[in-house]
């Protein structure tokens, strides 16, 4: 692989300077907060009490990752209908004990998050806010609150940041303590969770949003509330990418999301992915083989020459190769570091 010219994050901002776009992986939280948000701290914070085997798994397969434990979980459920068939216990153990992880992953993260917008700083949110300015849209993987709180920080005083992530009052209900999404709002949408977040919640006829103004309530205090009701929180986080994309698209609001993502133009600035498989359809289908994005800034963390880092590089630089002629995407990489997001 020929060495890659590593960009710093003001060139990206020089380069792409129209109708930018911005990607967030799981690195935007883990450079906020890396003893909250790495996965082996979500796993350290996890309740297995009822879930003996399943926790048992983590160590067969030498992982802390619960999306890891999950897909296996599910393909032995698989496999098992043809290596051991007419035996249903392990195949509906392994379903039900990937289901159960999924929740107990909900409850790792939302037990271990920051309780209150400001138990992050001041000066923070500041840099962040400066890291979000100027793009066209805000698109998100995270299903944390650090996104939502730092756009929310409008009293800081900084110049304010256009965001409209297409939720309103309830047409017929306007002192509702929530918000729902309205799919007629979603054309001028610029903030997009594509793949759920905590503080959204399906009630089957409405996609919900809990916020903090319309009942004086931390949202991490209502996301909790919700999860002793057994009420769980919209987001796609366990599997491959194919479960991924089933489970879009059996929820309209993530169902839109992801179509629309396809639709934006000119540049896409991706910051804290790693660009692995498990989102292979975001990147390879959204952005390579039908994306409209003319130009790709990934971020690189550390030395471009190490294993993970020459990954990322050659999996952002196979996606050019998915483009017809027609329609040919650039790819570049910039420094995460540089970005300064937090501090």
């Amino acid at each position: 692989m020929p060495q890659q010219t590593i960009l710093s994050y003001s060139d990206v901002l020089a380069e792409a300077n129209h109708h930018r776009h911005l990607l967030l992986g799981n690195g935007f939280s883990i450079s906020c907060r890396p003893e909250v948000f790495m996965y082996g701290k979500l796993f350290e914070r996890a309740d297995f009490s009822d879930l003996i085997r399943a926790r048992q798994a983590f160590d067969v397969l030498a992982t802390k990752n619960f999306e890891t434990v999950i897909r296996a979980l599910r393909s032995f459920a698989l496999l098992a209908s043809l290596y051991a068939a007419g035996k249903q216990d392990g195949k509906s153990e392994a379903s039900e004990d990937a289901d159960a992880l999924r929740e107990v992953l909900v409850g790792a993260v939302a037990n271990s998050h920051p309780d209150r917008p400001y138990d992050i700083q001041p000066s923070e949110y500041l840099k962040c806010r400066e890291f979000l300015r100027g793009y066209t849209s805000l698109n998100t993987l995270n299903y944390d609150l650090l996104l939502y709180w730092a756009l929310m920080q409008n009293e800081l005083g900084d110049q304010a940041i256009y965001c409209d992530d297409g939720f309103r009052k309830p047409a017929d209900d306007p002192t509702a303590d929530y918000v729902s999404w309205d799919p007629d709002n979603s054309k001028g949408q610029t903030v997009r969770y594509l793949h759920g977040a905590l503080h959204l919640f399906d009630s089957g006829p409405e996609m919900k949003k809990y916020t903090w103004i319309d009942t004086q309530i931390p949202l991490i205090e209502q996301i909790r509330a919700a999860l002793k009701q057994e009420f769980y929180p919209v987001f796609v986080s366990e599997g491959t990418s194919d479960e991924k994309v089933d489970r879009i698209r059996h929820n309209d609001y993530l169902s839109k999301m992801y179509r629309s993502f396809t639709e934006i133009h000119h540049a896409l600035v991706v910051f804290g992915h790693s660009l692995d498989g498990s989102d292979d359809h975001i990147f390879i289908d959204r952005i390579g083989r039908h994306g409209k994005t003319e130009q790709l800034y990934v971020s690189i963390f550390g030395d471009p020459s190490s294993p993970t880092n020459r990954g990322i590089i050659q999996r952002a630089s196979d996606l050019s190769h998915l483009r017809p002629a027609r329609r040919p995407l650039e790819v570049k990489f910039f420094d995460a570091a540089s970005a300064s997001v937090w501090n």
